[in-house]
């Protein structure tokens, strides 16, 4: 592990006040933590805040969002981000999925109040209540369309809705517990489903029917991505010849986090194995950042990076903290985490500072959704936080 830099969550609120302070933390593996403190010190003449720190930490660029701090004596920096934007308003209780449309309009999202809604992303306001499942929705996605939302919940049921008119146009039946995450096959005329079943579905939505079990892992499935292969990695070949209502599986392989503690995986088209990796603890999520590369993230705090190629040994495996890795977005050259203790962050390979999403006080940040240069998280403490990143 290495140092992390902490700061108290509402600091850019603290640092508005003449004098204002916060709490800074440099936590370093097998030694004692640094603490100390940022105060505020006036305003410069470009109306930007003086902004001091405490021995042992350093103070760099300053916005009215964004702080850079490091800590020399650990060789790290971290920029922590305010959010431009927070809405409180779409749910009432936790929000446990969240999902931008294609043309950043739209958002969708899923909460322990036991509804789903589509809102308006620039400003919050709910434009439709999508209603259907019976128990919580555990997830939701916007197809590349934009135009339409892939749902799964607790009642086991897939659904398919319109934005439009938020009328459900497809109900997929077929998994014997929870639907835990899905994915999206090109444009979306196959979708895919992973359940604490142990198992993950693919579908096909102009026929509502199920093509086909890719996995039955005897182990509730967590999370799933689907990517296109390195041309070097053999998929396998299918037993049988795929129906020919399976659109866009040639060439692609599926990622299966598993409860217990394995990472699967599955030539989409062949079904066949592709590898099986062992990991520290529970994997909850994974995300391909290319062809090559991905990523899983676990239980006790390890995103671990993997080449398809060789799956023998991780690439590199990060942890900023112990606490659960609950969701992985790649973005831009880089990607976006977030965790059960509240932290969210940003590691780009061209930067030497990790940016830090900051507000959510010790509540799981359950999911991060992008749409350009903005960042949507959804936490317990049921507020959704947009993060403006155009001063990278």
């Amino acid at each position: 592990m290495a140092a992390a830099l902490r700061i108290q969550s509402d600091w850019s609120r603290a640092l508005r006040r003449d004098e204002g302070e916060a709490w800074l933390s440099c936590r370093s593996p097998g030694k004692p933590t640094l603490y100390g403190s940022l105060t505020r010190r006036g305003l410069s003449t470009e109306g930007v805040p003086d902004i001091a720190a405490s021995e042992g930490f350093m103070v760099g660029e300053i916005t009215k969002k964004s702080i850079l701090v490091s800590c020399p004596h650990e060789n790290v920096s971290t920029k922590f981000l305010a959010p431009f934007t927070t809405f409180s308003r779409i749910h009432q209780k936790s929000v446990t999925c969240l999902d931008i449309s294609s043309g950043g309009g739209l958002g969708v999202s899923t909460s322990t109040d036991g509804t789903m809604k589509i809102w308006q992303a620039a400003n919050g306001e709910i434009r439709r209540l999508l209603e259907g499942h019976v128990y919580d929705v555990n997830c939701c996605r916007f197809f590349p369309s934009g135009l339409v939302v892939l749902s799964g919940g607790m009642d086991a049921q897939l659904k398919i809705w319109s934005v439009e008119d938020a009328s459900c146009a497809v109900t997929f039946q077929g998994h014997k517990g929870g639907i835990l995450d899905t994915a999206i096959v090109d444009r979306g005329r196959n979708v895919l489903s992973c359940s604490r079943d142990g198992t993950a579905r693919l579908w096909d939505c102009g026929k509502s029917a199920c093509l086909g079990v890719l996995a039955d892992c005897g182990s509730p499935v967590n999370g799933i991505a689907v990517g296109t292969a390195d041309n070097s990695v053999n998929l396998g070949a299918p037993e049988k010849t795929p129906s020919e209502r399976e659109i866009g599986t040639e060439g692609k392989i599926l990622l299966l986090a598993r409860e217990d503690k394995k990472l699967q995986g599955v030539g989409l088209q062949s079904r066949q194995p592709v590898f099986l990796f062992v990991g520290s603890d529970a994997f909850n999520c994974c995300t391909f950042l290319s062809s090559t590369y991905f990523l899983a993230g676990t239980q006790d705090g390890n995103i671990y990076q993997l080449d398809v190629r060789n799956t023998n040994a991780p690439i590199q495996v990060i942890q900023r903290s112990g606490a659960p890795v609950l969701s992985l977005l790649p973005y831009r050259d880089g990607f976006v985490a977030s965790q059960g203790d509240g932290t969210c962050f940003i590691i780009q390979q061209d930067l030497d500072y990790v940016i830090d999403l900051t507000e959510a006080d010790c509540d799981p940040v359950y999911k991060v959704a992008s749409w350009e240069k903005q960042i949507y998280t959804c936490c317990r403490d049921g507020v959704v936080r947009r993060y403006q990143l155009s001063d990278l």
